[in-house]
């Protein structure tokens, strides 16, 4: 089977399931006899599905609320984002614990710190702005004005003749070499396509929870697995400042660009959304959990190479 066919195949298979998050009723989680779970269409065949599904705990409403001004008039992607599609996304990775890992309020903080994420990343709001600054996520879904091509040499990821690498998605992606490696992640070929983000919500969202679920490095903990603390931290971790807690997703994720220097505005902006989001899901910013920034924290993986030792 060709690239194209494979990728019309999961956009297929997309769409179905899209219609799914309608027209399925209350499923009972099912115990199997390994010990594992199928809670209906959003999660099967994991301990993980045990524990129930997203849609069990958010629900559309919330998700409204979330991001209450995403369709006003003047946003820049108006009708492009739903809850529908963010559940769709999330079915490929509920049963690895997104969402579905720990008690209720565990799962329903990783929700709000994933969308934290995205509401900070998509966001047009202002100081000023009706409603708030943190109400205006999923503002977005593209660039507006590239600066550059993004576009690197690399041999397992050429750049494509005709495509344009800016940013993308719920937590944007950028350069030639994430489309690729993200591609090759959920299975669709962004490299030659990834213009694919910006049509598709669901693969929006989906290209996000893959950076959420992956780790960036061997022996590095993905995003989730930093946030519900299923990572032991080591001994240079913590002499590093790096612990488990909302504080390390932004380190994986951003490194140096947020990380390691202080109490700067973009990463107490992140901070914002995911506790303004505990609130309006009704556990309370009081339940942000420790760790919370990574002002001290010293990135995972730098952008750039730190300074030589002096000469002793």
């Amino acid at each position: 089977m060709g690239l194209k066919s494979m990728a019309a195949l999961a956009l297929l298979m997309v769409a179905l399931l899209a219609v799914s998050v309608l027209s399925t009723p209350d499923i009972e989680i099912k115990k199997l006899k390994n010990g594992n779970c199928d809670a209906g269409w959003e999660c099967c065949g994991s301990k993980s599905c045990c524990n129930g599904t997203i849609s069990d705990y958010f629900q559309v409403y919330q998700f409204e609320n979330l991001f209450a001004k995403r369709n006003y008039p003047i946003a820049h992607a108006v009708g492009f984002w739903d809850y529908r599609s963010f559940i769709v996304a999330s079915t490929f990775y509920q049963h690895l614990g997104f969402g579905t890992t720990g008690d209720k309020k565990m799962k329903m903080k990783e929700v709000a710190a994933f969308l934290g994420h995205v509401g900070a990343k998509t966001s047009c709001g202002y100081g000023v702005a009706t409603g708030g600054p943190l109400a205006w996520g999923l503002c977005y879904n593209h660039e507006m004005s590239p600066s550059q091509s993004y576009c690197t040499e690399n041999l397992k990821y050429p750049c494509v003749d005709g495509a344009d690498y800016y940013g993308r998605g719920a937590i944007p992606v950028y350069w030639n070499t994430n489309y690729g490696r993200i591609g090759d992640g959920i299975k669709i070929d962004l490299l030659h396509h990834p213009e694919y983000l910006e049509q598709n919500a669901t693969l929006a969202f989906q290209a996000a929870l893959y950076e959420w679920m992956t780790p960036k490095g061997k022996k590095q903990p993905s995003p989730h697995d930093a946030f519900v603390c299923n990572w032991k931290p080591t001994k240079n971790d913590t002499a590093e400042h790096r612990q488990c807690g909302f504080g390390a997703t932004m380190n994986i994720l951003y490194s140096d660009l947020i990380c390691g220097q202080g109490f700067i505005d973009p990463m107490n902006v992140m901070i914002s959304h995911y506790q303004y989001y505990l609130d309006l899901m009704g556990l309370g910013r009081e339940e942000s959990g420790d760790n919370l920034d990574c002002a001290l924290q010293k990135p995972f993986n730098p952008t750039t190479p730190s300074p030589p030792a002096a000469a002793s």
